[in-house]
């Protein structure tokens, strides 16, 4: 089979900063590649054209038309024409489109199926971040979704809450994020830092990290020697106009436990795997997400995790078995649940192992990869 991705982003030198829709997407991508398909990757918003190949993967960078008020319209009309071609070429069998903003919303081509897969989109992020959502990205996105062939979404909740917020009743079909588990091996010689606590990922509000200091000062009060590492780019808050979420997670934070932070900022992808092998325990206190790789990464490196307990979390860790579940503004139970699992390393490790486990049975790309070739095969003549 010959699928296409049309996404705003992708993991690569030439196509700038790439989120978690990329790395989903990339990951896919090589597992269905390494199952003998043909993926082709349709990036727009890019600064060139180009088309090239990488990994076995075809990599084609569009870029987006320039005419004021209309570039949304006929970028969109410019993509479906690229589409058509490749399909009319039988180099392209069907293409997934995200549900972020709804870039498909004006796409129709004539005969090439064009399904969607839901990683949340603005609509439903604003939701459950409590703030508004720009009308024209929740019309695009509504239109998308009700013009599209088939519907995935990587966890019940997002696919509920999407139908609850949009009025619709689509049957999404459940296809989780992936990993490749054999990519997240922990080395027999690793060192374990029993004080390190780590959170990897953007800094945002949405992710939780206006609540992280104010959790981490309950901890110190009762382990004063635990180390809060932070790994990830910082980012503008919304609601305050605020140029740096780190610069505001500094004032909350208490005078001792400032002195125990450390943020390092983005790091390169490769360079992700020490920094989880080194923690301890990987705290993700965020309120929106669809189901997050990163948590899939910790667990897959055997990592005790404590993380959040709204909508998602549920449909990736099972409390106090592959990790702890605390609602993120509970912080004196966060604090204690991170407390525990620093001072009790026979549990630490069992849920570590527990989680690793998981992982390799539920989330490895391989089974991703043959469920959603399985979806696609729905719509593929």
């Amino acid at each position: 089979m010959k699928i296409a991705f049309l996404t705003p982003e992708y993991p690569h030198d030439r196509t700038g900063n790439s989120g978690g829709i990329g790395t989903s997407i990339k990951n896919l991508a090589e597992s269905l590649t390494v199952l003998g398909h043909t993926v082709r990757i349709l990036v727009y918003g890019q600064k060139e054209e180009v088309v090239f190949e990488e990994s076995g993967i075809t990599i084609q960078l569009i870029k987006n038309v320039k005419i004021k008020g209309l570039s949304w319209y006929f970028t969109r009309k410019k993509i479906q024409r690229i589409i058509d071609h490749l399909y009319q070429n039988k180099e392209i069998d069907i293409v997934e489109a995200p549900d972020w903003t709804g870039i498909s919303s004006f796409i129709q081509p004539k005969n090439c199926p064009l399904v969607i897969r839901l990683n949340g989109s603005d609509t439903y992020f604003c939701h459950l971040d409590n703030r508004p959502v720009k009308w024209m990205n929740r019309f695009h996105e509504k239109r998308a979704l009700k013009n599209a062939s088939g519907h995935i979404s990587v966890s019940q909740f997002t696919a509920d809450k999407t139908n609850e917020l949009f009025g619709f009743k689509i049957p999404f079909t459940i296809i989780p994020n992936g990993i490749n588990p054999e990519k997240f091996q922990l080395d027999a010689d690793f060192n374990k830092d029993t004080d390190v606590v780590l959170y990897f990922g953007t800094l945002i509000r949405k992710k939780g990290l206006l609540e992280l200091p104010l959790i981490f000062n309950e901890v110190i009060a009762q382990r004063p020697q635990t180390k809060l590492i932070l790994v990830g780019r910082d980012s503008s808050d919304v609601l305050t106009g605020q140029s740096s979420t780190w610069k505001m997670m500094q004032s909350l934070f208490t005078q001792a436990a400032l002195k125990q932070v450390a943020y390092l900022g983005g790091v390169p992808y490769n360079e992700m795997r020490q920094y989880i092998a080194t923690a301890n325990v990987c705290v993700f206190p965020t309120f929106a997400e669809a189901l997050p790789v990163s948590w899939l990464e910790a667990m897959a490196m055997q990592k005790a995790i404590v993380a959040s307990n709204i909508g998602w979390g549920p449909e990736v860790i099972t409390s106090n078995k592959d990790g702890v579940l605390v609602h993120p503004k509970s912080h004196q139970e966060y604090a204690n649940a991170i407390v525990q699992l620093l001072e009790n390393q026979s549990q630490n490790t069992e849920f570590g192992k527990n989680a690793a486990l998981k992982v390799a049975a539920t989330f490895s790309n391989r089974i991703i990869a043959e469920k959603s070739l399985d979806f696609y095969r729905k719509f593929v003549k």
